[in-house]
């Protein structure tokens, strides 16, 4: 049986909302999927505000923003089904948009209340993935690497660059997963600096110079010396990394970070020796960034076509909600923490 299926992502780096209409079947115990229409909305302004000020509202306005949010989700899937003349669609599988996230705490919060999206789609939704695995004591992250394990299966490792860079791969039998560490989401921010939204192709990094002390400090973060499974969230962010920024030029914080991030990225890589790496997300467009970590690894990195690189963890959410719909396995604990294998979601 084919089932239709629209996922819905928001990173945390806010370069806007993902959509992706996918066909997924299941023949003899195995999936294949089919991307049919995908496509990228940014954030008006307003909304890009509302949203990254998030984290600061009162309890009061950021349950209005839930709710308002869930309505803008609704109107901009109502507007992708109309525009592209999509129909008999069997489910929604929306992320929502992560303000919160304190695992050791018991909490993760995104919003975008899944009832708005139903009420104004009439279709479906499944939402908020994410809780109940932090409830059973696991870090409610990474999500994607069911999808990596039952639809990307040829390839070693499944390498996210976005706002934060995540990695999944078999070790010993079972799929592990973690964040290896924060990407778009410090490279944007300093290059809003610099009056540019993001650094494209990494050329205003390849003009900076590294700052070795300040990159010395980097990689002596506490994080990178815990083991996985672990994950990261702004607040790591705004504690670790934007402090040690602050005074230094935007070019050399832009280099240096670069720097850092192919430092992690590759260490990672060359200590499972890992041989062929899928690589997706906003990250694969930075050129100089990928020609960092090529030149640290002996990996083979894959870059995919521009439809994988971009909506591929859209892609996943909307294979999330299929696999939730039929009550089967959609987050491993190997890759969250979490107490055991389970199928999460709210069905709205």
């Amino acid at each position: 049986m084919i089932t239709k299926a629209i996922g819905l992502m928001s990173g945390t780096s806010l370069d806007g909302l993902d959509l992706c209409l996918a066909e997924f079947e299941k023949t003899e115990n195995s999936w294949q999927f089919v991307i049919i229409e995908a496509e990228t909305i940014s954030y008006p302004e307003k909304w890009e505000n509302y949203l990254k000020n998030s984290i600061h509202l009162s309890a009061q306005n950021l349950l209005a923003l839930n709710s308002d949010y869930g309505f803008y989700l609704g109107e901009k899937v109502n507007d992708f089904i109309r525009t592209k003349k999509i129909s008999d669609i069997d489910l929604i599988a929306s992320h929502g948009h992560t303000v919160f996230h304190q695992p050791q705490r018991k909490f993760t919060q995104q919003i975008g209340d899944g009832r708005a999206i139903k009420l104004l789609t009439s279709i479906p939704v499944v939402y908020d993935f994410r809780t109940q695995d932090v409830l059973m004591g696991g870090n409610g992250a990474p999500l994607v690497p069911i999808g990596d394990e039952l639809l990307f299966s040829e390839y070693d490792a499944c390498l996210n660059l976005g706002g934060f860079s995540n990695i999944s791969f078999k070790k010993s039998g079972k799929r592990i997963a973690f964040d290896i560490c924060p990407v778009n989401i410090v490279l944007n921010k300093i290059s809003k600096d610099l009056g540019k939204n993001f650094d494209e192709n990494g050329d205003l990094a390849r003009k900076g110079n590294i700052d070795l002390d300040l990159l010395e400090k980097l990689n002596n973060l506490e994080f990178y010396d815990q083991q996985h499974p672990k994950s990261l969230g702004i607040e790591f962010c705004n504690q670790n990394i934007f402090p040690l920024l602050e005074n230094v030029d935007s070019l050399t914080a832009l280099a240096t970070f670069t720097e850092h991030a192919a430092v992690q990225i590759s260490k990672i890589s060359n200590e499972n020796h890992l041989k062929k790496v899928l690589f997706t997300g906003g990250g694969t467009y930075n050129f100089f960034l990928i020609e960092k970590i090529r030149s640290k690894t002996s990996a083979e990195i894959i870059i995919p076509e521009k439809t994988i690189i971009d909506f591929k963890e859209a892609l996943i959410f909307a294979f999330m909600g299929v696999l939730r719909m039929n009550n089967e396995i959609n987050v491993l604990s190997s890759a969250t923490g979490s107490s055991n294998d389970h199928s999460s979601g709210i069905i709205a």
